[in-house]
């Protein structure tokens, strides 16, 4: 990120987020690797730096974003809004499978979000795998 956030705000979004990625739910403890803090709305599409418009996001999740605040949902092939993490419930859009390895997308806004963001890429799935053996994984979700 070309401006720095000040170190307040981002404890405050990390408090927020419960040290999880706002897609994937991934922990920052069982993961190892530093969240992102993104934008919801992407600077690039006028989204501002103000913590409503912040939320983490681990680097696999934040990356496929991209730009993206939309994209087809694959049942449909109609447009959906991606998942909102600050505004919107994740239980609400998305589940886990059986094996809470993969997610899965409830509502148009949850598949396309899985979709755009590849929230079952190849990397992902095995890590889950190991998280679920060793209990750390699905994560206790508050909301």
């Amino acid at each position: 990120m070309a401006d720095a956030l000040p170190k307040a705000l981002r404890e405050r979004i990390a408090a927020a987020a419960g040290h999880r990625c706002g897609y994937c739910q991934t922990d920052q403890r069982v993961s190892g690797a530093q969240m992102h803090v993104e934008h919801i709305v992407p600077r690039a599409l006028g989204g501002s730096s103000q913590e409503s418009n912040l939320w983490l996001s681990c680097a696999w999740c934040n990356s496929y974003k991209g730009i993206q605040v939309e994209a087809p949902d694959p049942n449909t092939g109609q447009r959906a809004p991606l998942f909102n993490p600050r505004g919107q419930r994740w239980a609400e859009h998305f589940a886990w499978d059986p094996a809470a390895t993969h997610i899965l997308g409830l509502t148009p806004t949850g598949r396309a979000t899985v979709a755009a963001l590849n929230l079952n890429n190849p990397y992902i799935v095995p890590a889950r795998r190991l998280w679920v053996l060793a209990g750390w994984h699905p994560p206790n979700l508050r909301d």
